[in-house]
C-alpha cells in the first residue's frame, strides 16, 4: 500500500461525524460546514464566508459536490487518508452531508475547532531553547 493509504479516517462515512449538532448544521446549511472545513484546509487564506458563498452558488446549479470533492482530496492528501469507500467525487456526489460530517470530524480529531475556523487551529507550544544547560 502507498503512503496515501497508510492511515485511517477517525470516523466512518455514515457516522455523521459523531455529533448531532454537526449533522443538523450540515443537513440544513451544508455550505456552513463546508466553509468551515475549507477555511481550515486553506490555512486561513480564504474565509469561511467566501467558501460558503461559492458553495451555495454552485449548489443552485447542482455542482457544489465538485467543489467539496476537491477539498476532500486536500484533506486526504494532507493527512495521508485513504480514498474510501470510493473515489472522492463519488462520495460527495452520492452522500454529500455524510462526507462533510466525516471531514468535519476528522479536523476535530486533529485538534481543530471548526466553529472558529483557522483561528481555532491547534496551537503548538513554542519551543524554548536554552543556551545554558
Amino acid at each position: 500500500m502507498g503512503a496515501a493509504t497508510s492511515r485511517k479516517w477517525s470516523s466512518e462515512l455514515c457516522d455523521c461525524g459523531g455529533s448531532l449538532s454537526t449533522f443538523c448544521m450540515t443537513c440544513w446549511l451544508p455550505c456552513v460546514t463546508f466553509g468551515r472545513n475549507a477555511e481550515i484546509l486553506d490555512e486561513g487564506q480564504t474565509s469561511c464566508c467566501s467558501h460558503c458563498c461559492v458553495y451555495w452558488l454552485l449548489s443552485t446549479v447542482q455542482f457544489h459536490w465538485i467543489y467539496s470533492c476537491v477539498y476532500r482530496g486536500k484533506l486526504r492528501s494532507k493527512y495521508s487518508l485513504p480514498e474510501e469507500p470510493c473515489c472522492d467525487c463519488c462520495v460527495h456526489f452520492c452522500c454529500e452531508p455524510c462526507a462533510l460530517c466525516q471531514e468535519h470530524a476528522e479536523l476535530q480529531s486533529r485538534g481543530f475547532d471548526a466553529s472558529k475556523g483557522w483561528a481555532g487551529r491547534p496551537m503548538i507550544p513554542p519551543v524554548r531553547i536554552s543556551m545554558f544547560k
